[in-house]
């Protein structure tokens, strides 16, 4: 057989899957896309009016959207920062021989296998809760008054919840990327001298930075759609406090019952995670080819 019959041959057993795939996805697109453009509340059965850009119009205009998109980037920013801070420096610590290092680092990936329903419920109520929880203990034992994160600083609260989650991820990135590393070129930046924080300048870090960057891009894309913390922790609360895009778009449609509304601000949001991915990839591309 010819290589060209061979490549025909692999295309027509591939379709089926590349159509069902396409009809998955493009369908409930198409839908998302028709309903965004009617008037169409559960609460008025039978009653679907075109109306337009006005869902868009209502969407962009609403004071909860401009809350929830600095709450998303608050988010975004917020679980990047502790996770790649954290990450590297327990990447180091990893990094180094002692005993044990073979069940610490399985510990490692634990919260990151824990469902986020499941790991929102432990931190609202064994951590964070201003009466029982753990950080309230340890603020009264030493005399100060117990903290009620989930009120007084709820975004906060959900960026600590989803960093943790997400904080094993990043080390375990991290800390391939580091034991690629040639100890030849430690080794020899010790006998000319060099510190420890200057090694980790100039050798360590630019090392890690392709790892930096895959760990920025992948993370992103998942915390713009973070809505399980927000939902069991603050239900987007006080007010707009800690309500980001898609707590927004859900709140529309299974609050508010407006599908419309609901489908207009889902279409915003894929275009404004697109645009965002689209410069992560083009900022990793850069990267890796540097």
């Amino acid at each position: 057989m010819s290589t060209q019959h061979s490549r025909a041959a692999a295309r027509l057993l591939v379709a089926p899957s590349v159509v069902l795939l396409f009809l998955w996805m493009i369908v409930p697109l198409a839908m998302t896309v028709w309903f965004s453009f009617l008037r169409f509340n559960l609460l008025m059965p039978g009653t679907r009016e075109w109306i337009g850009l006005l869902n868009y119009r209502f969407f962009l205009t609403d004071p909860a959207f401009f809350a929830a998109v600095a709450n998303t980037l608050a988010i975004v920013l917020g679980v990047l920062a502790i996770t790649i801070v954290g990450g590297i420096l327990l990447a180091l610590l990893l990094d180094q021989p002692f005993f044990g290092q073979g069940a610490v680092r399985l510990l490692m990936i634990a919260p990151f296998f824990v469902m986020p329903t499941v790991s929102a419920l432990v931190w609202k109520n064994m951590f964070m809760n201003p009466v029982n929880g753990l950080f309230a203990w340890l603020q009264k034992s030493v005399g100060m008054a117990p903290h009620d994160w989930l009120a007084a600083t709820p975004l906060l609260a959900v960026i600590v919840i989803v960093a943790w989650q997400w904080l094993p991820f990043s080390t375990l990135i991290l800390l391939t990327a580091l034991q690629s590393l040639d100890e030849e070129q430690r080794e020899a930046a010790e006998l000319d001298g060099a510190g420890a924080l200057a090694r980790f300048r100039y050798i360590v870090l630019p090392h890690l930075s392709r790892a930096i960057t895959v760990v920025i891009l992948i993370q992103t894309i998942f915390l713009l759609s973070v809505f399980a913390e927000i939902l069991v922790t603050t239900n987007g609360g006080p007010g707009t406090d800690s309500t980001n895009l898609a707590y927004l778009v859900y709140a529309q449609a299974l609050l508010q019952f407006d599908v419309g509304g609901a489908s207009a601000g889902g279409i915003v949001a894929v275009v404004l995670a697109n645009i965002v991915a689209f410069f992560l990839m083009r900022m990793i591309g850069r990267t890796l080819e540097g």
